[in-house]
């Protein structure tokens, strides 16, 4: 018994298990005979040329089926996340560059007064320089100590970090607007565009809020930035600064007491 408009091409097809035909899409009963007629002839051709679709326009005619909306959409993602790792490779590929570089340098040992650029300040005494082993606070908090820390970052080719912390400290100072947008764009592109070789390490975030605060510059435009670099100096350099040769020299040249001279 047949109920109309129940069984439509796609339901008899999964009805039957046999393949639609050219014809409209509706699935061909054949009789044993007539199987067995054009046996020879349908074994002589592919699967998907016996099957069209309702426009006549199949796979076996050099036509690519259409894809779903959906499809559209998860292929555009795919292919958005793989230009993501592209450039996300291309970026770690360079600072990668960058640090090779920086390391293929011969920069010779330096004394603190031989520092470009260095703060003026007084000898520290030798309770001062004991004190910095006490907390980073300190040290940063005295001009000696910056320089001292400047010298050692040299050795470790991340000067940068407290080069840019001064340039963000000198533009907390500024009240002219003019003076202010022109520092700010040269701390941008000195330190934070990732075409500089002074570039410092900041997450995606902070990078977008300093884009961001980029169009109306103010004293405090890389607030968020140079409180990540000094926890980035902290938490990584420091320890390092006070095991160092460097540090050790100071503590123990300023010495009274012979068994802590330096040797």
């Amino acid at each position: 018994m047949r109920v109309p408009g129940l069984l439509t091409p796609l339901t008899t097809h999964a009805l039957t298990d046999r393949p639609l035909s050219r014809h409209g899409g509706c699935s061909v009963h054949r009789s044993d005979s007539g199987r067995a007629r054009g046996g020879a002839h349908h074994g002589r051709r592919s699967q998907r040329d016996l099957c069209t679709d309702r426009d006549g326009r199949g796979a076996g005619h050099g036509h690519y089926p259409k894809f779903p909306a959906a499809q559209h959409l998860l292929l555009l993602l795919v292919l958005l996340l793989q230009l993501f790792m592209v450039r996300h490779t291309c970026l770690t590929w360079n600072e990668e560059e960058r640090q090779r570089w920086r390391r293929r340098k011969k920069i010779p040992d330096t004394k603190m007064e031989t520092i470009p650029n260095c703060e003026a300040c007084t000898k520290p005494s030798l309770e001062e320089i004991r004190l910095w082993s006490q907390s980073f606070d300190k040290l940063m908090r005295n001009p000696a100590g910056r320089n001292v820390f400047r010298e050692f970052l040299r050795t470790e080719y991340s000067e940068e970090n407290m080069l840019f912390w001064l340039a963000c400290e000198d533009l907390k100072q500024e009240m002219n607007k003019s003076a202010i947008e022109e520092k700010a764009r040269s701390i941008y592109e000195d330190y934070i565009s990732i075409l500089s070789p002074k570039e410092v390490s900041l997450d995606a975030r902070v990078r977008e809020v300093i884009n961001r605060k980029m169009q109306d510059p103010t004293p405090h435009t890389f607030e968020d930035a140079q409180l990540q670099i000094y926890t980035l100096m902290h938490r990584d350099s420091y320890p390092r600064f006070l095991a160092s040769n460097i540090y050790k020299a100071l503590v123990h040249g300023g010495s009274r007491t012979p068994s802590e001279s330096y040797s």
